[in-house]
């Protein structure tokens, strides 16, 4: 299979998780967008959905332990070489401070996941492999209980599992809304 046809593959099938993302929004929880700037001058565009946890722990009056799974896609425009596309998975622990129907919530949050990406260089990054693990720490306000902004760092690596593992990570601020 030539590399053109394995690119086109990857990105039909990226396409196509992009299309079941927007398409199971109608039933999703949250829905997030976020833009964000990578340390190689590669923008990257994030579209996700969210699921949170009907659970919560420790709660007090300082706050308690939730959290949620969230689904995302996210574009990394490049410069220099040809973009990228990339789905993720991850479950995410929030805590949050203030009392559960406080109008103002401040949190952060902290997550590990996976990504899969179209391809396994960015820019001048060889990530070793198109799974990655996906780490995550956030803090954000949450306001009525129906939006949330926040800025968080991504890393994307793959844990040494493969010889080359030069890592990439995004820095993002985001807008999430609840249904």
């Amino acid at each position: 299979m030539s590399t053109v046809s394995v690119l086109r593959s990857r990105s039909t099938a990226m396409l196509g998780g992009l299309a079941l993302l927007v398409s199971s929004a109608s039933t999703a929880t949250d829905i997030s967008v976020a833009l964000g700037h990578s340390a190689d001058s590669t923008m990257t565009y994030r579209v996700g959905l969210q699921f949170p946890w009907q659970q919560s722990w420790f709660d007090s009056d300082i706050g308690r332990l939730s959290g949620y799974w969230t689904l995302g896609y996210t574009y990394w425009e490049s410069d220099n070489t040809v973009n990228t596309h990339s789905l993720s998975a991850s479950p995410v622990l929030t805590y949050e401070f203030g009392s559960a129907n406080a109008v103002v919530q401040p949190f952060v949050e902290a997550g590990i996941g996976l990504a899969a990406f179209s391809r396994n260089k960015l820019e001048d990054r060889d990530l070793g492999s198109s799974v990655n693990f996906e780490d995550r720490f956030g803090i954000g306000i949450r306001f009525y209980q129906r939006h949330t902004i926040g800025i968080q760092a991504l890393h994307y690596s793959n844990a040494g599992i493969s010889s080359n593992n030069a890592g990439i990570e995004s820095y993002n601020a985001y807008y999430r809304f609840n249904f």
